[in-house]
């Protein structure tokens, strides 16, 4: 079904099998166009198409490749959503906007480049996508969304460009992350950021940052070191709770409170360092055994566990 100029594909019918080429005066792809198509195996898009609508190949599940011309600048909101059998697609740098969940629920995709002119990963562009071990995240991208790249649990290390100012709650929740560097450039990292990744055993967060979410490293049991540059003036609640695996952290000289049970099951501190100054009344029972009134109201201290290891506290 198309409009009377057939420059719009309205509707494709659901029902109906194998290969489609879209007719060369097509230069739109309608909202829900394709929508539940479950035995469409191909789909050729002309060099005509400028956009690709909201839900237009929503679980399209027999899809394994797709293309995309270069003259498409947005594909839509759930674009292939739950297009399971997808194993990779090309999108070209004509393309300034890819809505939220667009390619969520691809469990077969395993590999995207996204075009030099998007600004924006939006919500749960790729949630789910269980198969995704590598994105390229352009230099253009200023905003990575809630949950732009949770459950991508094959997900490895990530560049993270200096022009992202905010990582948003859950936008790498429990993701296969091993390795992460946040640049200054990123002003606060969102609640559950990073919860859950537990294959992250390197965080480097640069100077710059102010404000670190509620659980952002929450349950991330490989992390073994953190630094927090001087930059940061808050750590919430929750922060780095059950990093079982942390030994060592090195708090920077703004910080003027830690949140409830930020540091709290991490069970394999040995070292704390504070560059600055907080005053126990500020700490909330952030660490294991409620050290805030035992040994830190002047920043100095060691605190042995029942089973007999202990952590050194220090102040410079």
């Amino acid at each position: 079904m198309y409009n009377k100029d057939k420059t719009i594909l309205i509707r494709f019918p659901e029902g109906k099998t194998g290969a489609f080429t879209i007719p060369n005066s097509v230069t739109s792809i309608g909202d829900t166009a394709f929508c539940e198509c479950r035995n469409l195996s191909s789909i050729t898009i002309p060099d005509s198409v400028t956009s690709i609508g909201d839900s237009a190949f929503y679980c399209c599940t027999s899809l394994t490749n797709v293309t995309i011309p270069s003259r498409v600048t947005s594909i839509g909101s759930s674009a292939f959503y739950s297009c399971y059998n997808l194993t990779s697609v090309t999108i070209p740098n004509s393309v300034t906007s890819i809505g939220g969940r667009a390619f969520s629920n691809c469990t077969s995709l395993t590999n995207v480049t996204i075009p030099s002119r998007v600004t924006d990963i939006q919500t749960d562009t790729f949630t789910n996508c269980t198969s995704l071990t590598n994105v390229t995240i352009p230099s253009s991208v200023t905003g990575i969304w809630s949950g732009a790249f949770q459950w991508c649990d094959r997900l490895g290390s990530i560049t993270i460009p200096d022009s992202v100012t905010s990582i948003d709650y859950k936008a790498f929740f429990e993701s296969g992350l091993t390795s992460v560097t946040i640049p200054g450039s990123v002003t606060s990292i969102g609640g559950l950021a990073f919860y859950g990744c537990t294959s992250l055993t390197s965080v480097i967060i640069e100077n710059g940052i102010t404000s670190i979410g509620d659980a952002a490293f929450k349950n991330c049991t490989s992390i073994t070191s953190v630094i927090i540059p001087d930059s940061v003036t808050s750590i919430q609640s929750g922060t780095f709770q059950g990093c079982t695996g942390l030994t060592n952290i090195t708090i920077g000289t703004s910080v003027i409170s830690i949140g409830g049970f930020a540091f709290m099951n991490c069970t394999g501190l040995t070292s704390v360092t504070f560059r600055g100054t907080i005053t126990a009344d500020k700490l909330d029972n952030s660490f294991p055994g409620d050290l805030r009134d035992k040994y830190l109201a002047n920043g100095i201290g060691t605190y042995t566990r029942p089973n007999g290891s202990s952590s050194t506290w220090t102040k410079i």
